[in-house]
C-alpha cells in the first residue's frame, strides 16, 4: 500500500477544497433581501454586501417583472454579446434589445454607497422616494422592486401548490450518495 499524502476531510467544511471553492462562488454572488428608502434625487443606498460586487460599476435595466434588474459589467456584457449573435431581421430580438439595450444605464457606487437611478425607470418600475425600494439578490446581478410590486411576488412565491411544482425542476434529493 502506497500513501499518496491525501488527507482525508468531511464534506461540507472548510479543509475541504471543494468547499473553498463553492465558498468562493457564493461569496461573489448577489444574495439576500434588503429594503432601502430612495431619496428625492432618484438616489438608492445599495446594501454594504452588494457594494462589494459592484467596484467596477453597474449596469441598471428594466427588468422583466415591473422591476429593475443591476447587473455587474461583466454580466452585462456577457447578455449584451447573446444580443449581438440574434439576427435583426428577428422581431423578438429586436424587441429584446429595445428592452435590455435601450433602457440600460451605466452606473456608479458613490462615497456613500448610494446609486443614481433614473427617472425613467424608476417610473417603469413605479419606484418613488416616498416608499422603500426592495433589492433581491438573484446570484449573479439583483433586482430592484417597488414595496407594492414586491408584495405581490411574494405573495406569488407563497403559493405552496405553485412552489411544489417550482421545485420539480430543481430535482432536489436529500440523498448524499
Amino acid at each position: 500500500m502506497v500513501n499518496c499524502g491525501i488527507k482525508w476531510v468531511e464534506v461540507g467544511t472548510p479543509e475541504n477544497p471543494a468547499f473553498r471553492a463553492n465558498k468562493g462562488i457564493l461569496e461573489h454572488m448577489f444574495l439576500g433581501e434588503y429594503r432601502h428608502s430612495i431619496d428625492n434625487k432618484d438616489r438608492l443606498t445599495v446594501p454594504a454586501r452588494f457594494r462589494e460586487l459592484l467596484v467596477d460599476g453597474a449596469y441598471v435595466l428594466r427588468g422583466f417583472d415591473r422591476n429593475l434588474m443591476v447587473l455587474t459589467p461583466k454580466a452585462f456584457e456577457a447578455i449584451s454579446h447573446r444580443l449581438d449573435q440574434l439576427s435583426l431581421t428577428d422581431p423578438l430580438a429586436r424587441a429584446l434589445r429595445r428592452l435590455i439595450i435601450g433602457s440600460a444605464n451605466r452606473l456608479e457606487v458613490d462615497k456613500v454607497g448610494r446609486i443614481l437611478i433614473p427617472d425613467f425607470l424608476c417610473q417603469k418600475a413605479g419606484l418613488t422616494s416616498d416608499q422603500e425600494a426592495i433589492l433581491v439578490g438573484q446570484g449573479s446581478y439583483f433586482e430592484i422592486w417597488s414595496s407594492v410590486e414586491w408584495a405581490l411576488q411574494e405573495q406569488a412565491l407563497d403559493q405552496a401548490e405553485a412552489n411544489t411544482e417550482r421545485f420539480k425542476v430543481l430535482d432536489l434529493s436529500t440523498s448524499t450518495e
